[in-house]
């Protein structure tokens, strides 16, 4: 176990998945119904539990091969996220044509057999580090750390006012930057997976006010089919191209922070949005009022 290695986007981890449940089901005698593999993982430590339900409908413990183990070790390294870690038990349980479950739990501790020693959880903050707030209290014990020290009050989060002309409605970057070769470059933490589909959701559930029939190459993958959209939406508050809401789906680009800020602190409910915003956001983006 080396640490983190590129991180999978969400279709690979499901190809991931599908691919640790073949090989586990290559070995197996015809007319098994089911599998239940679970995987616990603190740095080196390593267990796994294989239970399959034969015909008979009664579970047996099974040995998962060294394939399969590498598999989900990739899944687990492909999953982490900057300054989060990543999982450290998961259970997968497959039928025998399909994924019936995929439970991936980051911050509890897993019911050992074995509890591995301190080195063990040293070692997992160490390859898959965390900032301070997502060391879970258990874990922050097992690696012999100091207790986190309590800190201080969060400054609350507050909206953008609602804007009463063109010059007031505010705009995102869609990315940080470009490199040398001209390629995008972003800073930003990425979204938890419950916040991610929050986050989209308000994004394209506010109102198309401009919109083109084309799409845009894709920054990130510029040798990919062309499907980046053409349009801006708007809140009354800010106005973002489509752009915006591509880049988190396909590839985990957090939206520009102040737009975050934002909409969380509307706690991702988006504000009515009326005629008057809509005129306002042409203008801004085109100059022009609407006709």
């Amino acid at each position: 176990m080396s640490g983190p290695q590129p991180p999978l986007n969400q279709q690979q981890q499901q190809q991931l998945v599908w691919q640790v449940g073949h090989v586990l089901a290559t070995p197996l005698p015809p007319g098994w119904q089911q599998m239940r593999v679970e995987y616990r993982a603190a740095g080196r430590h390593v267990e796994v539990d294989l239970l399959v339900t034969g015909q008979d409908g009664l579970p047996r413990p099974a040995q998962p091969s060294p394939e399969a183990m590498q598999l989900l070790g990739n899944l687990r390294a492909g999953m982490y996220q900057p300054g989060r870690g990543t999982w450290l038990s998961a259970i997968l349980v497959y039928g025998s044509t399909t994924v019936l479950g995929a439970d991936f739990l980051a911050d509890v501790e897993p019911p050992w057999r074995r509890t591995p020693p301190q080195i063990g959880f040293q070692d997992e903050l160490r390859f898959f580090p965390r900032a301070e707030q997502y060391i879970p209290p258990w874990l922050r014990q097992r690696a012999g750390l100091e207790p986190a020290q309590p800190s201080q009050p969060a400054e609350p989060l507050v909206a953008t006012p609602p804007a009463e002309a063109p010059e007031a409605l505010r705009s995102p970057r869609v990315y940080d930057g470009l490199d040398e070769s001209g390629r995008p470059v972003v800073n930003r933490e990425p979204l938890t997976p419950a916040e991610r589909e929050r986050v989209l959701e308000y994004l394209d559930g506010a109102p198309v006010v401009l919109a083109s029939r084309t799409y845009d190459a894709d920054a990130f993958d510029p040798d990919r089919e062309p499907l980046v959209p053409l349009n801006f939406r708007t809140d009354g508050r800010w106005y973002w191209p489509g752009a915006v809401a591509y880049y988190l789906r396909e590839h985990d680009v957090a939206p520009d922070p102040e737009l975050l800020t934002h909409i969380r602190a509307l706690r991702f409910t988006l504000p009515e949005v009326g005629e008057p915003e809509r005129e306002l956001a042409v203008t801004a983006i085109t100059g022009q009022p609407s006709a």
